[in-house]
Parts: structure tokens; sequence; C-alpha cells
């Protein structure tokens, strides 16, 4: 490989000149110049709301044939089907843990920061409360019973990602099944693949506007003023969400040799992505992406990725976490309501459970808050989350983010576990070696001449 990263690639890259800004750096422009806008005319923050919607409808018609292909040719094209198998379980084991790890992180924050003690709870909110209240998190049967389509089209339609993910593995174990016979359906799926990812970048250069004026809504509704009011919640989240990222994420990154600086200069996009439009789905096609560049094998991203955005919703966990201990503090300052820590512990084992519910539920995080409240804080549940209500969205866009992250994680993690991770792979992310590995992989020819050369 050293011999092959010293010769002249056919195409020779040089280095992106200093004017020629990288979409990272656009995305920042677009979401500081947002802000700015929505601030300075909060009514043209609604009016240009439209380019947000325009860019997740584009990232939503990517997804569905994106997963689909990626996990056909991961999984056909390996030709081990027991893999899956282990693959699946190391990955919800995984997430178990994890997930656990982030809803005591968020119990232990607000303890400590107390934000909601001092917060009246009133009935003027109830309106909204009610509306949220209109829906149900699903229970654990029926997830089961939600995961398995009963037709693709309607699912791909909806964009179930879930539903997506376990008639792609099956599809997939069944074409590895027939043999030579179903080698049209895999090269079909291997063009299909690189078609989206090519597909990905183009829309990514919307991502700029999309993300500004995503930002100009928010600023433009929301306000500054929200922030004093409940401040001090907003700011123990981002603490808490801060302590998994840094301790949690880098203890595990380290534990399983996952080079961070490669790893944080991958994420940086689908990240900020995340964090501008609340849209974890936003993210995704990016995330795959540049996943896989940084070493992932494509089945594992294609199954562990889909399948972290409803099993590892890391953020989301530790948001339920503050946010019921939050409401039971402010039912204390309300009526004398007291939760002892044996409530507090018995409400975080439910939120194991309901979370798992999240989704294709609209306002998910909220349903499965009011959900469990109304068993543990009863009277004073939707009352509570009418007061989050309104600053929710401030607040989504952190647990979003890392949300995206904990996932990209994932597929790090259970990569290595699987002694799939690619070092050499990771070790040229991001520089002008990149290209030259992709030429040599991609042209047998040249990888073969290479291969020689060191011989």
């Amino acid at each position: 490989m050293a011999e092959l990263n010293s010769k002249p690639a056919a195409h020779p890259v040089t280095p992106r000149p200093w004017w020629r800004l990288s979409l990272t750096t656009w995305i920042m422009i677009g979401l500081v110049l947002g802000a700015g806008l929505g601030y300075v005319r909060p009514d043209w923050g609604n009016r240009i709301f439209f380019l947000r919607d325009i860019f997740l409808n584009l990232i939503k018609s990517i997804i569905a044939p994106l997963v689909f292909s990626t996990l056909v040719v991961g999984i056909a094209g390996g030709g081990d089907l027991k893999k899956v198998g282990r693959m699946g379980v190391t990955a919800l084991i995984y997430f178990e843990v994890i997930t656990t790890i982030a809803l005591f992180i968020g119990l232990g924050v607000v303890n400590l920061t107390r934000p909601g003690v001092g917060v009246q709870l009133t009935a003027s909110s109830t309106e909204i409360a009610s509306q949220v209240g209109q829906s149900h998190p699903k229970t654990l049967v029926e997830t089961l019973v939600h995961l398995f389509p009963t037709s693709i089209v309607e699912a791909m339609v909806r964009g179930d990602v879930l539903q997506i993910v376990a008639f792609s593995v099956l599809f997939a174990m069944a074409v590895s099944a027939i043999g030579e016979k179903g080698q049209p359906i895999l090269r079909f799926c291997e063009s299909l693949s690189q078609v989206m990812f090519r597909f990905t970048g183009y829309v990514m250069l919307f991502a700029p506007i999309g993300v500004g004026a995503a930002m100009a809504h928010t600023v433009g509704t929301q306000g500054l003023g929200v922030l004093v009011n409940l401040g001090k919640l907003i700011g123990s989240l981002y603490l808490a969400l801060g302590l998994l990222v840094v301790f949690v994420f880098g203890t595990v990154a380290l534990i399983a040799r996952v080079p961070i600086r490669k790893f944080l200069k991958a994420v940086r996009e689908p990240a900020t992505i995340a964090f501008a439009t609340t849209s974890s789905e936003s993210a995704l096609p990016k995330a795959m992406e540049v996943m896989e560049r940084l070493g992932v094998p494509p089945r594992i991203v294609g199954f562990v990725m889909p399948t972290g955005y409803s099993f590892n919703l890391d953020g989301t966990t530790l948001y339920l976490a503050m946010a019921s201990v939050f409401v039971a503090q402010a039912a204390g300052t309300t009526s004398g309501f007291q939760m002892t820590f044996g409530q507090q512990i018995a409400m975080m084992l439910t939120l194991m459970l309901t979370s798992k519910g999240v989704a294709a539920v609209p306002r998910a995080s909220l349903v499965i808050l009011l959900a469990t409240l109304d068993t543990f804080v009863e009277g004073y549940g939707a009352l509570g989350v009418a007061v989050i209500f309104g600053i929710d969205e401030l607040m989504d866009m952190g647990r979003t983010c890392v949300n995206v992250i904990g996932n990209c994680l994932a597929t790090c993690v259970v990569a290595r576990w699987e002694g799939e991770f690619d070092d050499e792979r990771a070790r040229v992310f991001g520089t002008p070696e990149e290209s030259r590995y992709e030429l040599a992989k991609d042209e047998p020819a040249f990888a073969e001449a290479a291969a020689k050369g060191q011989t």
C-alpha cells in the first residue's frame, strides 16, 4: 500500500485553494446569515422557510433507494449471512448500553442543576399539550409488528426507514440464496447505490441555503427571549449532551480504536445539517457516505445507521430523562408534589422501553414524554409538556445532532467489533491520497499493476 500511494495518480489531485470554501464552511455561513436574518427581520424567517422544506424533501427522496441498494449490495455481495445475525446482535447490545448511559447522565445533570424548581405549571397552554397528546407511542409489540411492512412501496413512500431495513435484509438474503441468478439484481443495486451517492452530492450543494432558512425560521419565530424564561433547562440539556459526547463517546472511540480526528472531520457536515434542520433524516445520506469513506463497510453502514435511528437515539433519550424530571420539579413548585429517587429510577426504566416507540410518531419525543409523565406525575404531564413545547425546537437541535454523531460512532464500533474497519482508508480520509486510494480500488488493472510493482 505504501508503494501504491507513492505512485503518481492517473488524475493528479491538488489541494483545494484557500478561496474555495468547503461545504462545512458554507453551511456554517448559512447558519450565521440565517440566524442574523431571523433576528433582524423575523417575518422573513417565515417567508423563506419553504427553502428548508425543499431541502428536506430532496433528502427524503434519497433515503429509500440508498438504504435499499446499500444493504442489498453489502449483504448479498458479502456471501456470509451468519455475519448479518451477529452484526445485528452486536448493534442492539451496543445501542442498549449507550442509551442507558445517556438516560442516567440526563438524570444526574437534571438533579444537579434542578432547572424545574421555581417554574409554575399553569393551565394556559393546555391546548398545545392536547395537540401533542393526539398521538401515542408504540408499545414493544406494536413496534415489532410495525417492523415488517405490508407493502415496501408504501414504506418507501412514507419514508419508514425501519421497515425499509427489514425488507432490504430479507431481500438481500433471498438474492444471495439463489446464487448466480441473483447477480443482475446485485449489479443493479451496485449501480443504484453509486448513483444515489452522487445524487446526494448534488443535493448537498443546496444544504447551506436549506439550513440557513431553517435557522432564520427558528430565530424569527422563537426569538431570543425564550432563552431567558427557560434558559436553565436549555443550558442543562446542552451541558449533559456535551458530557455524553466528550466522556462517553470519547471513551468508546478510544476503546474501539476509532481515529478520533478523522471521525470528527467526517461527522461535522452531517452533524451540522442535523443541528440546523432538527431532522436526523436530513443527515442520513451524507452520514452514510462519509462513514463508508472513513473505512466502515457498506453493509455495516447500511444496516447499523438506519436501525440506530430507531434504537440508538442517545440525544433523545437523554432529553427525555431531563425533561421528565424537570416537569416533576415544576410540579413540586406548583403543588408540593415530590418525586423520590426510586420513582425517578422507575421512570427511567419505563423510558428505556417507551423510547423504542419513537420512530414514525409525529412530535415523537413529546409524545413519549407525555405518555410517561401521565403515569408518574399524574395531573401535571400535559401542563409540563405545554411549558416545554415553546422551547422544544431549540433543544431538538442539540439532541438531533448528538443522535447523528452517536449513530455514526455506532457504525465504527460495530465494524471494529466485526474486524472489518479499514484503517488504511480512514488514514487517507479527507486527503488527496483518498482519490488515489479509490482509483486503485475501482480500477482493477491499475490495482493489479500496483500490486506487481510491490512484489
